[in-house]
C-alpha cells in the first residue's frame, strides 16, 4: 500500500463528500450539522492563517481544550499547513502545560477558553518561542486584551482574507508534506516519569487508517461519539485519522456530563472507550436489575445464562448448536434488545475497549447480551492499535492476532516486539528513550505476552510491573487486579508484592454500587471515607476478595487489603486521563497504609 499524507486523503475524502455531514454538534438542545465542504473550508483558513503568520514546515503548535469541532478543524488546519499538531490534555495544570509546549517548542498555542488561557498567563514569560496564543471560546473573555492573544474568529477572517489573494499558498504547502514528515506529536500520560512526545509521521498514521479497516467494518453512514481525549491516540484515531480516511461522521458530546444522555440520542453505530467505562456500564445494568422485580430478575439472568453459554462455545472457536441459537434469538428479543436500547447500543455493529487492561469476564458478558465488544491492544508508539480481536474469532484470554502488515515476536524475557509501518520515529528531544524503545526497527513495547497456536496474542503484564515476591516467586499483578475489578464493588485495584512475602492490595470501591448496597443494608455513614471504614463494608470487600482468591494460585492469593479512604483524581497525579492508575504514585502516596498490612498480625 503506497503511503499518504493526511492533507491528500483529507482533500480527497472532501472531494468524494462534499455537502454531506462530516461532523454534528449539539448547542441550545439542538443537534447540528457541519458538512465536508464546511470542515475542510474552516480548516483551509486555519492553515493559511498560521504560513500568513510564519509557521514553517515542520513547526509545532499545540492544542488544549475539550472535544468540539473546532478541535479537530484546527488539527487538520496545522497539518494541511506542515506543522505538527501537539494536543495537550485539557485537566493538565499550568505546569504540566507549560512542560509541554517548552519542550514541543510550540510556536502557536490554540486555548478553548478563559480556563485554559489562564493556564498560559502563569508562564508566558518562560516560553518566548511561542508566537501567538488563539482562543476559540470567549465567554468571559469579550473585553480581555493582549498583543499576544488573538481571537479565532480574527484568525478565521486573516485566513479567509489570504485565501482570497493567494489561493494557492496553502496547496503548495500541501504538495511539499511526504509521508515521512512529522504530524502529530503525542505526549505519553506520564505513568512512569514525565510525559515523552512520541513522533508520528504522515505514513504512519494514514497507513494505520487504512489498516484497521479489515478489522473495523465501516460504512458510509458510520457514526462514532467524541469524548475521550482527543489528544491520546485512541480518540484521535477514531476522531481524525480513521474520519478523515473512511468518511466516519463524528458526533461531539456537549460536556462530561452528558456522555450518557448523548450516546442514547446518537447511538453510534462504532462505540469506544476506556475499560472503567465499559465496567461502569456493566456495574449501572446490575444495579438496574437488582432494583427490578423478582420476576425480571429471573428473565434477565435466564436470558443472560444463555448468552453465556453461546458465547462461551464461540470464544473457544466452536460451533453454536441450534436449539442454543434459537434459544439466543428469543433471549434478545425478550431482554438484551431493550436493554441496548436504554443505553444507546442498539445500533453498536462493533465496540471496542482499549488503552490499559480489562477483565475477560467483562468482554464476556457484553459479547453474552449481543455487544460486540472487542479488545484492541496496542499503544501510542505503533499509532494504535497492534492487534485487534476479530468479529465472530473471539478467543478467551486473547487480544487477537496482530493486523495484516504488523511483525509480533516475543523476547526472550517474555516482552513483546513491533515492527510495521505504524511504528514511530522515536522520542522527541529523547534519543536515550527512544534508543531504549527502538532496536533493529522493533520497538519494545515494555508489555510482557506470548502468541498461541493459533497467532493470537496473550498479554500477560507490563514488563515493569511484575513483582518478585521475598519467596522468589515471579506475580503479575494485572491479571489479579482485573479479576477483582471484575467485582461490582470494585473500581480498582494495586497489588503490593514485590520483595514482599505476601501479596496485599489497595482497593478503590465503586462508589455508587457500595452506596447503593449501604443504602440497603442501612449501613451509616455521612462521608466517603466514613463509608470505606464501615466494618460492614469491609466485611463486604472481604468477601468479593476470597471470590478472587478461589481462583488463584496459594503465592498470588491476596492475604490482606486495605480500601483506599479517598477518591483518585488525576489533579493529584494518582490517575492519567484516560484513567488508569499511576501504581508508582499510589505507592508512595499511601506507603503507610501498606506498610501497616504488613505490619499487622
Amino acid at each position: 500500500m503506497p503511503y499518504k499524507t493526511i492533507p491528500k486523503v483529507f482533500k480527497q475524502m472532501v472531494q468524494n463528500r462534499g455537502d454531506r455531514v462530516a461532523m454534528r454538534k449539539k448547542e441550545y438542545g439542538l443537534w447540528h450539522d457541519i458538512s465536508w465542504n464546511e470542515y475542510f473550508r474552516q480548516a483551509q483558513y486555519v492553515g493559511s492563517a498560521l504560513v500568513s503568520m510564519g509557521l514553517e514546515k515542520g513547526d509545532r503548535v499545540s492544542i488544549i481544550g475539550d472535544n468540539c469541532p473546532e478541535w479537530v478543524i484546527i488539527d487538520l488546519g496545522i497539518q494541511c499547513a506542515g506543522g505538527v499538531s501537539v494536543g495537550i490534555y485539557s485537566t493538565n495544570a499550568w505546569p504540566q502545560v507549560e512542560y509541554v509546549i517548552e519542550n514541543a517548542d510550540s510556536k502557536f498555542f490554540f486555548v478553548e477558553n478563559e480556563e485554559q488561557l489562564d493556564k498560559w498567563l502563569n508562564f508566558r514569560n518562560k516560553v518566548p518561542f511561542l508566537k501567538k496564543v488563539i482562543v476559540w471560546d470567549l465567554e468571559g473573555l469579550r473585553h480581555f486584551k493582549d498583543p499576544m492573544v488573538m481571537t479565532y474568529e480574527e484568525l478565521l477572517e486573516t485566513g479567509r482574507q489570504i485565501v482570497e489573494r493567494e489561493p494557492n499558498l496553502l496547496e503548495d504547502r500541501m504538495n511539499e508534506i511526504t509521508p515521512d514528515d512529522l504530524a502529530l506529536l503525542i505526549y505519553t500520560s506520564g505513568t512512569t516519569g514525565p510525559p515523552k512526545g512520541a513522533m508520528l509521521t504522515h505514513g504512519n498514521i494514514t497507513w494505520m487508517g487504512e489498516a484497521v479497516r479489515e478489522v473495523i467494518p465501516v460504512e458510509e453512514k458510520s457514526e462514532v461519539l467524541s469524548y475521550l481525549p482527543l489528544c491520546h491516540i485512541f480518540e484521535r484515531l477514531f476522531s481524525v485519522i480513521f474520519h478523515v480516511t473512511h468518511g466516519t461522521i463524528v458526533n461531539f458530546i456537549e460536556n462530561v456530563d452528558t456522555v450518557t444522555d448523548n450516546m442514547k440520542e446518537i447511538s453510534p453505530t462504532l462505540a469506544y472507550a476506556v475499560p472503567r467505562i465499559w465496567e461502569k456500564y456493566l456495574s449501572a445494568i446490575y444495579i438496574r436489575m437488582s432494583d427490578a422485580t423478582r420476576f425480571k430478575r429471573l428473565v434477565f439472568f435466564t436470558a443472560l445464562k444463555i448468552g453465556q453459554k453461546r458465547i462461551s462455545l464461540k470464544m473457544k472457536l466452536e460451533a453454536v448448536p441450534f436449539y442454543l441459537e434459537v434459544l439466543y434469538r428469543l433471549a434478545h428479543l425478550a431482554v438484551f434488545r431493550k436493554l441496548k436500547q436504554r443505553f444507546g447500543f442498539e445500533r453498536v455493529k462493533i465496540a471496542i475497549t482499549t488503552a490499559a487492561p480489562i477483565s475477560s469476564d467483562v468482554i464476556h458478558f457484553y459479547q453474552s447480551i449481543g455487544v460486540n465488544l472487542i479488545e484492541v491492544y496496542g499503544q501510542t508508539e505503533v499509532t494504535g492499535p497492534t492487534s485487534v480481536s476479530k468479529l465472530g474469532r473471539l478467543k478467551f484470554g486473547t487480544v487477537g492476532p496482530p493486523l495484516t502488515g504488523v511483525e509480533v515476536k516475543i523476547a526472550d524475557d517474555g516482552e513483546i516486539l513491533v515492527k510495521s509501518p505504524g511504528v514511530f520515529k522515536g522520542y522527541y528531544k529523547s534519543p536515550e528513550a527512544t534508543a531504549e524503545t527502538l532496536k533493529d526497527g522493533w520497538l519494545h513495547s515494555g508489555d510482557v505476552g506470548e502468541l498461541d497456536e493459533d497467532g493470537y496474542l496473550k498479554i500477560t503484564d507490563r514488563k515493569k510491573d511484575i513483582m518478585v515476591t521475598a519467596g522468589g516467586k515471579n506475580i503479575t499483578p494485572q491479571y489479579i487486579e482485573n479479576q477483582l475489578k471484575f467485582s461490582s464493588y470494585v473500581n480498582d485495584a494495586v497489588i503490593i508484592g514485590d520483595n514482599r512475602k505476601f501479596i496485599t492490595a489497595l482497593i478503590i470501591i465503586d462508589e455508587d454500587n457500595v452506596v447503593k448496597y449501604a443504602q440497603d443494608n442501612k449501613v451509616q455513614f455521612s462521608t466517603y471515607r466514613d463509608l470505606t471504614q464501615s466494618p460492614e463494608i469491609i466485611k463486604l470487600i472481604d468477601n468479593e476478595v476470597k471470590k478472587v482468591n478461589s481462583g488463584l494460585s496459594r503465592v498470588e492469593q491476596i492475604k490482606k487489603f486495605t480500601i483506599l479512604p479517598k477518591r483518585l483524581y488525576e489533579e493529584d497525579g494518582e490517575v492519567t486521563p484516560t484513567m488508569k492508575v499511576k501504581r508508582k504514585s499510589i505507592n508512595e502516596q499511601f506507603g503507610d497504609l501498606i506498610e501497616a498490612m504488613y505490619k499487622r498480625q
